[in-house]
């Protein structure tokens, strides 16, 4: 994942790719991993940083989705629920089976969750993360000891699971390589080119990271797997394109683990907007969300409304005997949702479609959008199997079931805090060795080195302190204060790597506080 050494390759590169998929999030690497592994020599472009829009702003979870069970959306929780033991073998290294509870207050709660549970548990078949049961009251609070007591009947325990959203993209991005494919980001897409025939042949690219070069690339396929941006790529190949996307907006919040001591996570399943709210343990911190907006504005950065923050403030608190403050509030941040818009007007983002929908343009276009983490290898098996058919190629087989993503180990040791590198933590200490310099805390509390800093540099194409902060390490999401505190000496380590100087220096930092504000909650 050399960067600089792609990109040069690039220029020289005039035979076509199989496939270019268009989109570093999980759909697009999904979609370009399945690629590859089938033969097809395989390209992915991302326009900024891998997972740097909806996919790196997840609520964390592997899931077969209680709610889409709720709302009587039984094939999907199957799917989803198959694909979950899946990406649990796949990236055991990422994903963990994770205990939740949901506090019951009448007989009825209880005898309702612990049958719908007992039905989530069937669907998952042998793939299950365990079995769901109805818990007594004393139970419940054994294991939500920071639950509060009124009223309180019992809670009914399921399984899920819980993982690193952005931590997954960048070892698929490194799989994909692994693979013989190429992944490129900061590479955004500003035209495509067709034949004669009116079919896409090719496309122009915009290299935002070395003064705007442009390169024209060759190929045979088009991917659009741009999420929430579906919609500027649909307008590039056609401008008369109807939308295809309705965006819903989610945030979160990241409070101190003394809210929700111990590694059970804590499930509302109704609140006052007919939602479901999730209290979880995240990197030895709590993340609470999410809000479901409707949003007309799409962007890469999209900002925490108030009343977003004070519903999951007033939810958390009516079940916590710590009510949580502003104050205590580490990082907020906004994901959208890409959701397959719906055909009729006046539908709430709560009932348009979790599923994903593939379009197929006149140009050979294929467009996929919808889904979610937990199907993105469905999808990716999908689109790729709809791409074949609409251009008349030999239909292939897919074969990532079982194919497990670059740094899986099956011994996880869960209280390390490098547990998520995988088999990568070992050369990250063998690069400490011969290079002991690198040994300089830069974070106590997070545990973070220079090292980590120099390989995200060097082998997982880390291009920013950005990159680094919020994406390779999670300290942005978990601690905004902490992370404007070390990027300083983050962005002297990126220069020192990258020969960049010092004018390159104080715009990225100038440029990550600007961004950092958005995830500070002032109070």
């Amino acid at each position: 994942m050399k960067r600089e050494e792609i990109v040069a390759a690039l220029r020289k590169d005039l035979d076509p790719w199989d496939i270019v998929v268009i989109g570093g999030g999980a759909t697009g690497l999904g979609a370009a991993l399945e690629a590859v592994t089938r033969g097809y020599r395989t390209l992915l472009l991302e326009q900024v940083d891998f997972a740097k829009s909806t996919s790196s702003k997840s609520t964390k979870l592997v899931h077969g989705g209680v709610r889409y069970l709720a709302q009587g959306n039984v094939g999907l929780v199957r799917e989803a629920s198959v694909e979950r033991g899946r990406l649990a073998h796949n990236a055991p290294h990422l994903v963990r089976n994770l205990s939740f509870v949901i506090p019951t207050f009448s007989l009825w709660e209880n005898i309702k969750y612990t049958v719908g549970l007992k039905m989530y548990d069937w669907l998952a078949g042998s793939l299950s993360l365990g079995r769901s049961e109805h818990i007594s009251r004393e139970a419940t609070l054994q294991e939500l000891s920071t639950l509060k007591q009124d009223k309180l009947a019992g809670g009914v325990l399921y399984h899920d699971g819980q993982f690193d959203d952005s931590r997954l993209a960048i070892n698929l991005a490194q799989t994909i390589v692994d693979k013989g494919g190429t992944v490129l980001n900061y590479m955004r897409v500003t035209r495509l080119v067709k034949d004669e025939t009116g079919s896409i042949s090719g496309l122009t690219v915009k290299d935002t990271l070395l003064g705007g070069e442009e390169l024209h690339i060759n190929t045979r396929a088009v991917i659009n797997a741009t999420g929430v941006f579906a919609d500027d790529i649909l307008e590039m190949d056609n401008p008369q394109a109807p939308k295809s996307i309705a965006a819903s907006q989610g945030i979160h919040l990241v409070l101190d683990s003394r809210f929700l001591p111990g590694h059970n996570a804590l499930m509302i399943p109704s609140t006052s907007d007919g939602r479901v709210l999730f209290v979880v343990p995240w990197h030895n911190k709590v993340v609470v969300g999410t809000t479901d907006t409707p949003i007309n504005h799409i962007s890469l950065e999209p900002h925490a409304l108030e009343a977003e923050i004070d519903f999951i403030l007033r939810t958390a608190g009516e079940y916590l005997v710590h009510a949580p403050q502003r104050s205590d509030v580490r990082s907020v941040w906004a994901g959208l949702r890409p959701l397959a818009a719906a055909k009729a007007e006046g539908h709430k983002t709560k009932e348009i479609s979790r599923s994903h929908k593939i379009i197929v343009s006149r140009s050979g276009l294929v467009t996929i959008i919808g889904g979610k983490w937990t199907t993105y290898r469905r999808m990716a098996e999908d689109v790729i199997l709809q791409l074949e058919r609409a251009l008349r190629w030999k239909e292939t087989v897919s074969v990532t079931h079982h194919l497990r993503i670059h740094g899986a180990v099956d011994r996880v040791n869960w209280e390390d805090p490098w547990y998520f590198y995988g088999t990568d933590a070992m050369h990250i200490h063998q690069l400490v060795a011969t290079e002991p310099e690198l040994q300089e805390v830069l974070s106590k509390e997070y545990h973070v080195l220079k090292a980590q800093v120099v390989w995200a540099v060097r082998m997982e194409m880390a291009r920013n302190i950005e990159d680094f902060l919020a994406r390779r390490v999670r300290l942005l999401f978990l601690d905004a204060r902490e992370a404007l505190r070390i990027a300083p000496a983050v962005a002297a380590i990126m220069a020192a790597e990258l020969q960049k100087d010092e004018q390159w220096i104080a715009a990225q930092i100038s440029s990550f506080t600007a961004e950092a504000e958005i995830y500070l909650l002032k109070n």
